[in-house]
């Protein structure tokens, strides 16, 4: 009993860590498409940038001495979520704003092909093979719950868990009290009205991509520190998962895109540890269409910006 409540709770750990990264990608896929109507699949890209920045400034300044460690990873995530916020500007600039009027299926294509693009680009540039990242997070902290039970969380798996609580948290405070997010909500009900009514919908639109970056950056950095390399072609797999997420939790609902990021990191966790690593994404996969059987608009349905 005491080894199967170790294991349980290591595995508690592990799934909302791997939870919560898809959470952070997730919001940026269901933002886009609460306010636009349209799925960014060059979101994981973004995420793979992210880390490659985030890699970057850990090299740099990791190399100096003296800086404590709180320093270089909060440089990390700050210049890394600069530098994408700017491709997640750029992404809707090159990829969505010209189409705006045309057939869904038109922008769909050319986010696909500004994926591709973006892999390559960055292959290319930084070579299509594993880059080991820094590891400034070493270590890990162990617990034993009234003597019956060890528990060790490693520091980076505890991080991405705070950090992405905290975002989460943020966020919500944002789209419900600021003018920008009240903003973003309007627009998500009614586009028109809301352009009739003096809000300047274009920014918004450019501020949602930007913001969905953002979170998608600051994910790549935290997963670069827990696995220890990445490389060009991990934006494709999470992208997808984080897509899965957002569709599991209720595609178009902030709660609901951190909802399935959850599900789906905790789901992948458990089936791995007590089944087999093969039939992982078989599960998790087998459980979307499970939900979707039955609540075809997911978790928490399909909700406008307004119910966050």
């Amino acid at each position: 009993m005491t080894d199967f409540l170790s294991q349980f709770f290591q595995q508690l750990i592990n799934g909302l860590s791997i939870g919560a990264i898809y959470a952070l990608i997730a919001i940026g896929y269901t933002m886009v498409y609460g306010i636009v109507g349209m799925i960014n699949f060059a979101h994981g890209e973004i995420y793979m940038i992210g880390a490659y920045v985030g890699l970057v400034v850990l090299t740099a300044f990791g190399a100096a001495s003296g800086l404590p460690v709180p320093v270089i990873l909060g440089s990390a995530l700050l210049i890394s979520a600069a530098v994408t916020g700017l491709y997640g500007y750029a992404v809707e600039q090159v990829a969505y704003k010209p189409l705006r009027g045309a057939p869904r299926l038109v922008p769909l294509i050319s986010a696909l092909g500004v994926s591709v693009f973006l892999q390559n680009y960055v292959a290319l540039g930084q070579g299509a093979y594993d880059l080991a990242v820094p590891d400034i997070l070493s270590g890990t902290w162990s617990f034993s719950l009234g003597g019956q039970f060890d528990v060790t969380f490693s520091y980076s798996r505890m991080l991405i868990i705070a950090v992405t609580v905290i975002l989460m948290v943020a966020l919500t405070m944002f789209i419900k009290h600021s003018r920008l997010g009240q903003a973003c909500r309007a627009c998500s009900q009614d586009m028109s009205m809301a352009n009739l009514l003096g809000i300047d919908t274009n920014r918004v639109i450019s501020f949602t991509f930007m913001l969905g970056a953002v979170l998608a950056a600051v994910g790549g950095v935290l997963v670069g520190q827990s696995t220890g390399k990445i490389n060009p072609f991990i934006g494709f797999i999470i992208g997808m998962k984080a897509f899965t997420a957002a569709v599991l939790g209720g595609i178009g609902s902030i709660p609901g895109a951190m909802l399935g990021g959850f599900v789906l990191g905790l789901v992948e966790t458990f089936a791995q540890g007590y089944w087999s690593s093969e039939y992982k994404d078989v599960i998790s996969f087998g459980l979307l269409i499970l939900v979707l059987l039955f609540l075809p608009t997911g978790l928490l349905g399909k909700s406008s910006m307004e119910k966050v």
